[in-house]
């Protein structure tokens, strides 16, 4: 029935299976290890429970109103805006001439 040389030389059996296989296997190849992968850092990012607990409280102590009520506390009269130095100037000699001009307005 089939003749195994036959086969053999048949290009598609030749070039073409291996070519499908690798594709096909590679595809589940690359699945299980990106899975390895993320779990590997879902195990890394979990908290001790401790240290989980106290974040928590942190952010139940950290609501919206108390952020509020602290910024209602600051003055923004009185604020100034300094821009800071670029990067071709020398940031200590800008600190200091900054520094003369508030003191001079002051």
């Amino acid at each position: 029935m089939f003749n195994l040389k036959a086969l053999q030389r048949n290009k598609t059996v030749k070039y073409g299976v291996p070519m499908l296989l690798l594709v096909v296997g590679g595809s589940f190849g690359l699945k299980e290890f990106t899975q390895i992968r993320y779990d590997a850092q879902r195990h890394r990012k979990r908290l001790d429970p401790e240290l989980e607990a106290q974040v928590n409280v942190q952010r139940q102590a950290n609501i919206l109103e108390d952020e509020y009520e602290k910024m209602k506390q600051v003055n923004l009269d009185d604020w100034k805006n300094i821009r800071g130095p670029r990067p071709w100037e020398d940031s200590r000699e800008y600190q200091e001439q900054q520094r003369s001009r508030q003191n001079k307005k002051d």
